[in-house]
């Protein structure tokens, strides 16, 4: 399970300028075929943005949040 944590990726403040680079480093830390769970303080767009760009590259995608806990976004694993 590969973890991402989205207040890891800027400081202070996201910026829709570095969205690029965002999920760039999202992408590289996700690794290919991999269960992840995106977690962490974040604006919702970008969110929604990384979890777009990890469809197709990660097999199961999941959300992680103190209020819902774990919410399966998407599950490509075949079992």
């Amino acid at each position: 399970m590969v973890i991402i944590d989205l207040n890891d990726l800027f400081q202070d403040q996201a910026k829709l300028a570095k969205l690029d680079e965002y999920v760039d480093t999202s992408l590289e830390q996700a690794g290919e075929g991999n269960d992840v769970t995106l977690t962490g303080q974040a604006p919702v767009w970008l969110y929604l943005k990384i979890a777009h760009a990890l469809h197709g590259k990660a097999r199961r995608l999941i959300y992680r949040s103190p209020v819902t806990g774990d919410v399966v976004i998407f599950d490509h694993n075949p079992l």
